[in-house]
């Protein structure tokens, strides 16, 4: 597809190409793993519908005015949906006059003709967030789409989705971009030179909306890698400092969420012209709201009573939001640790660590972070099942292996 905006994505862009150029379905699923480009896709394909160019293989033409409305956000026949409100849900809305970001007002809007003339696109981003009786109000619409109605669903996780909504969708999945081509698009967008734009691709693990966001965020490296020396320290530690040293992690994640959250905002109202990879960072929660972050420059008082100071100003889906964050960390940490046992080097997501990772790493005993990226995997599917955060994380911070013992 010419002028597409997705990178490191062949595969997706065959298929909508495939899709722009033939029979255009009434619904599709895009599924990859969370910041791969999702979103970026999906305006990409309503681009392309929306394009006026004679010529249908150029489309998107980026110049008519149907995509000039597209990138600018304005285009009356595009929707997006995104979850909102407690708990970061899509919400099904009410029976009568349902109120805007849900499933119903979506399916009212879809409802009446096409004020352009020509097609119609509704994007629903993390629709792995849809609830159940969202998903049920929505599949009449799948079922009986109303004709010109193109549905594209992002999802990071297709499981979520009721079997009757999926089945009725095109799937077309994506995987994680390679390093070199994040750090190409953020030389491209002048993000960042090419040092920093390597150190970020890797941060991001193949998630190019990531690596945007700590593009525009530097103070989000900076508590990337001081949360990453914390785990590191925890190696060592008692039980007791184990236990209230995770408090301050958690802490330091909610501020590390948040300044990426600033990130997305930058390179978003930057005007560039892929900066839409930034709305797919957002990724499968809640942000936590700036005023819930804690001072992570007390170490001393927050290590005293973290739970009590800080848990009561953020809300549920805050706690698990920052505590995810903190298990995305520790897991690249884990994996790192296993690398340079082995003697790896390039292969590291975090060069900057490589003297701390290379001193620590041999003490570890054989096959003790196996088994804990093992249990920290468990651990993450419990919180996003509900959990207690606070809970789970102690559970992982005791069984966090130490030099020398077996795990």
């Amino acid at each position: 597809m010419q002028n597409a905006n997705t990178r490191g994505q062949p595969g997706g862009l065959a298929a909508i190409a495939a899709m722009v150029g033939g029979s255009v379905p009434h619904a599709v699923l895009l599924v990859g793993p969370a910041s791969s480009g999702k979103t970026t896709l999906a305006l990409d394909l309503a681009a392309a519908l929306l394009c006026v160019d004679l010529d249908t293989a150029a489309r998107p033409c980026r110049h008519c005015r149907g995509c000039r409305l597209v990138a600018s956000g304005n285009h009356p026949d595009l929707h997006r949906l995104a979850p909102d409100g407690p708990g970061g849900q899509v919400r099904i809305g009410k029976a009568t006059d349902p109120e805007p970001g849900t499933i119903r007002n979506l399916i009212g809007e879809l409802s009446l003709l096409p004020v352009e003339g020509g097609a119609r696109v509704a994007i629903v981003e993390q629709a792995h967030r849809i609830n159940d009786d969202a998903q049920n109000a929505l599949l009449k619409m799948l079922e009986e789409p109303p004709a010109g109605v193109t549905i594209v669903l992002c999802a990071d996780e297709e499981e979520c989705l009721l079997p009757t909504v999926r089945s009725r969708c095109v799937r077309v999945r994506l995987g994680p971009v390679a390093g070199r081509e994040i750090e190409r698009w953020l030389g491209e967008l002048g993000a960042a030179d090419a040092p920093s734009a390597a150190r970020f691709a890797r941060l991001a693990g193949g998630c190019p909306g990531l690596a945007l966001a700590y593009a525009h965020a530097p103070e989000a490296a900076r508590l990337r890698g001081e949360i990453s020396r914390g785990l590191l320290d925890l190696l060592t530690a008692s039980r007791h400092e184990r236990l209230t040293s995770v408090r301050t992690l958690m802490s330091s994640a909610a501020a590390l969420e948040a300044a990426l959250n600033e990130g997305r905002k930058t390179g978003a109202s930057a005007g560039l012209g892929v900066a839409e990879a930034a709305i797919e960072a957002t990724g499968r929660r809640k942000k936590p709201a700036a005023a819930a972050r804690p001072n992570v420059e007390q170490g001393e008082v927050e290590a005293e009573a973290p739970a009590e100071s800080a848990a009561p100003k953020a809300s549920a889906s805050d706690r698990r939001a920052a505590a995810s964050a903190l298990l995305a960390i520790w897991a690249s940490i884990g994996r790192d640790l296993a690398v340079a046992a082995l003697g790896g080097r390039r292969q590291l997501h975090d060069p900057e660590l490589l003297d701390e990772l290379a001193a620590v790493a041999p003490t570890i005993p054989a096959g003790a972070v196996a088994a804990f990226l093992t249990q920290l995997a468990s651990v993450e599917v419990q919180i996003d099942e509900n959990v207690n955060p606070e809970l789970a994380l102690d559970v992982l911070v005791l069984a966090w292996p130490r030099p020398g013992r077996a795990a």
